[in-house]
C-alpha cells in the first residue's frame, strides 16, 4: 500500500516537473515573449477598432429608427441612388489622384533632401515636414482663406497676369482640384520622410557599379533606386490610400461636399446622411462600403510585396 502511494506521488511530481519545464520552454521562446509584449496593444486595437467595426455592421442592418432588422435593405437603397455612385466615383478619383501626386512629389523631394550635405539635412527635413506636422483642420483653414472668393490670395496673384478671378470652391471642377491640392500638400511630406529613410538604406556600391557600367542618372533611378524601394513604396502607398479614402476634415472645412454634392467623399457623405440627416444606419452603410474597395487594393499590393519577398 505504501509503495502504491509513493509511486503515485512520484508520478505527480514528474508531471509537475514536466509542466514547469514546458512552461519554462514556452516562455523562453522569442515568439511568446513578443506576443506577451504586444498583448496590450492587441487588446487596445480590439477595443478601439474591432468592436466599433462590428458595431457599425450591426447598425447597417437596422432601419432608420434602429428598432427593426432590415438586413441588406440599406445597401439596396444606396445602390439605387445616383448620388451614392457619384460619391464612389469621386472618392476613387480623389484617393488615386492624391496618392499618385503625393508619391511623385515625395519621391522627388526625398531625392532633393538625400543629396543635401548632412549638416543641412536636419534643417531641410524639419522645414519640409511642417505641412504634415500641423493639424489638418488648422492648415485647411489657412487654405480656405487662400481660396476665398473675395479675398483670395491666388486670385490676387493671378490678377497681375490678366487672369480673371477663379471660383475655386464654387465650381465643381475647381473645387475638386482645390481639395486634392490641399490633400497633396498635407500628405506629401509623409511620403518624403518614408522614401528618404529608404534611400538611406540603398548601398552606395550599387550606384558605383551602375556608374561604372555607364548608367546615366535616370537609369540609376530606374534600375537601382526603384527596385530597392519597391516594398516601402507599396506599403506607403497602401497606408496613404487608406487614410486618403477616409479623409474628412479637408473636404468638410473647404466645401462641406458642395457645390451640389460634387466633392463629397465617403466620410463626408456618411456624416451628412448619418449625423445631419439623423439616419445613422444608412450613414454606417456608406462608411462600410469603403471596406471592400480598400480590401481589394490591399490584397493586390500586399500580394505583390509578399511575392517579391519570396523571390528574395
Amino acid at each position: 500500500m505504501v509503495d502504491v502511494v509513493l509511486q503515485q506521488g512520484s508520478v505527480r511530481g514528474v508531471r509537475r516537473a514536466n509542466t514547469r519545464t514546458r512552461l519554462h520552454n514556452v516562455l523562453k521562446r522569442k515568439s511568446t515573449v513578443a506576443f506577451l509584449m504586444a498583448l496590450p496593444l492587441i487588446l487596445l486595437v480590439a477595443l478601439l477598432v474591432i468592436y466599433p467595426a462590428f458595431y457599425a455592421i450591426h447598425l447597417a442592418t437596422l432601419n432608420k429608427s434602429m428598432t427593426r432588422f432590415v438586413g441588406l435593405g440599406n445597401f439596396q437603397f444606396l445602390f439605387k441612388r445616383n448620388t451614392f455612385w457619384m460619391v464612389v466615383e469621386q472618392s476613387c478619383i480623389f484617393a488615386v489622384t492624391a496618392v499618385v501626386f503625393k508619391a511623385l512629389i515625395g519621391f522627388i523631394v526625398a531625392h532633393f533632401a538625400h543629396n543635401i550635405p548632412s549638416k543641412k539635412q536636419r534643417k531641410w527635413r524639419g522645414m519640409l515636414l511642417v505641412p504634415w506636422v500641423i493639424p489638418p483642420a488648422m492648415s485647411t483653414l489657412a487654405w480656405l482663406w487662400l481660396f476665398d472668393p473675395s479675398y483670395s490670395a491666388f486670385n490676387y496673384t493671378l490678377g497681375f497676369f490678366g487672369i480673371g478671378p477663379i471660383s475655386w470652391l464654387g465650381e465643381a471642377g475647381w473645387a475638386r482640384f482645390s481639395v486634392i491640392l490641399v490633400n497633396v500638400w498635407y500628405g506629401a511630406p509623409f511620403f518624403m520622410i518614408m522614401y528618404l529613410a529608404a534611400l538611406k538604406s540603398v548601398p552606395e556600391q550599387l550606384y558605383e557599379a551602375a556608374a561604372i557600367d555607364g548608367a546615366n542618372w535616370w537609369q540609376r533611378i530606374w534600375y537601382v533606386t526603384l527596385p530597392m524601394m519597391r516594398n516601402i513604396i507599396a506599403i506607403t502607398t497602401l497606408f496613404s490610400l487608406i487614410v486618403t479614402f477616409a479623409n474628412f476634415d479637408i473636404v468638410r472645412i473647404l466645401t462641406a461636399g458642395g457645390p451640389l454634392d460634387q466633392t463629397h467623399l465617403f466620410a463626408t457623405w456618411a456624416f451628412k446622411i448619418g449625423i445631419e440627416g439623423s439616419d445613422i444606419p444608412l450613414g454606417a452603410s456608406v462608411s462600410l462600403f469603403m471596406a471592400p474597395i480598400l480590401a481589394v487594393a490591399a490584397y493586390f499590393i500586399l500580394r505583390d510585396v509578399s511575392k517579391r519577398g519570396n523571390e528574395a
